[in-house]
């Protein structure tokens, strides 16, 4: 994805491309918070970034632009108030626009400034759906295995392939991706 391939990251970058490509990129409008790695990733209508602290979703939206797409990914282990970006976020969504959250579960603490929440891949659609989207509008999975979890603990082991297993073990979820799409007004 135009960065260091993770191990950890491998699945769920692939899955996020995926989904991504199945929303119709090209007619998006699309947001992406702390990060540039989708920039040339999908034939966006219009793409910008935006990074803290220029902008802070969990004090407020980020301005009166609406948008058809935000991605936030290994954003929401980091904020104080997760609740409350996610209620920032569904506001600056179109009807019928999309959030791409992705986020570590079994990952070692890596402040950034801060290192607050891990969520299941269940735990994190209730979260959003707390913040405003339907369940049956939203897009989920995780991935993990017990000896990336073990590798992970000392460093960020790049994927060879070959060499790294990507057999997903459900009880080890390492990362979870979540696509949830907001309702028509």
């Amino acid at each position: 994805m135009g960065q260091v391939n993770h191990w950890c990251r491998v699945v769920m970058n692939a899955e996020t491309l995926r989904l991504i490509r199945s929303i119709e990129p090209e007619q998006k409008n699309v947001l992406e918070i702390s990060g540039r790695a989708w920039a040339d990733l999908a034939p966006f209508k219009t793409y910008q970034s935006k990074c803290f602290p220029e902008i802070d979703i969990c004090a407020r939206p980020f301005g009166e632009k609406k948008f058809d797409l935000i991605i936030a990914e290994q954003v929401f282990e980091h904020l104080q108030y997760p609740y409350r970006a996610g209620k920032n976020l569904f506001s600056m969504l179109n009807p019928g626009g999309y959030l791409l959250l992705t986020t570590p579960f079994l990952i070692k603490v890596h402040p950034s400034p801060l290192d607050c929440s891990r969520w299941t891949e269940d735990g994190l659609k209730f979260l959003m759906e707390e913040c405003g989207f339907e369940l049956n509008r939203m897009t989920s999975g995780s991935w993990g295995n017990r000896l990336c979890v073990i590798s992970n603990f000392a460093a960020w082991p790049e994927y060879v392939h070959g060499m790294h297993p990507l057999e997903n073990e459900r009880d080890f979820p390492m990362v979870v991706w979540l696509l949830a799409q907001k309702g028509a007004a």
